[in-house]
């Protein structure tokens, strides 16, 4: 695969993002709200679903492995896979359409949704503790999921990778 310099720096500057953003988060019952599913969605909207995964399931991981271990394989399972679904619904569109946009990063936003209730299930041994964050993983996916379809389609920021 023959890569630009141009597509490599974005795509080093996106999952630098999720690294950072992985560190900034808002206290709530049953863990934190964090702010990397912005930038992880934008990315699949934008990439093929390759560079898809490596800023979001790679990004996630490392941000985890620096600010909090415990879910970092979770996290790169959770968040690789929503990157990568989404960007194979989105890629395989020509010209894709709002309706589109929202039918793919809903899918996707269910999928971090359900991973990571799984996950925090069997990572603390106790389905309550994923149950109480439930709520508030709903809206760190919506939130993420609404405000990159409003990036993606209000900016032109596909043009950074040609």
């Amino acid at each position: 695969m023959n890569i630009s310099v141009k597509r490599f720096t974005v795509i080093a500057m996106l999952l630098a993002m999720t690294i950072v953003l992985s560190s900034f988060s808002i206290p709530v019952p049953g863990g934190h709200l964090y702010f990397n599913d912005l930038v992880i969605v934008t990315a699949a909207l934008m990439l093929n679903p390759v560079e898809a995964f490596i800023v979001g399931g790679l990004g996630s991981f490392l941000g985890d492995l620096f600010f909090y271990p415990t879910p970092m394989f979770v996290s790169l399972v959770t968040h690789g896979l929503q990157a990568v679904v989404i960007s194979l619904l989105i890629s395989k569109k020509e010209h894709p359409t709002l309706k589109d946009y929202v039918v793919a990063v809903t899918i996707g936003a269910i999928i971090m949704v359900v991973g990571y209730t799984f996950g925090r299930s069997f990572i603390y041994a106790t389905p309550k503790a994923a149950m109480l964050k439930l709520p508030f993983q709903i809206v760190q996916a919506s939130f993420g999921a609404i405000m990159a379809v409003i990036l993606h389609t209000r900016l032109p920021l596909k043009r950074f990778l040609k």
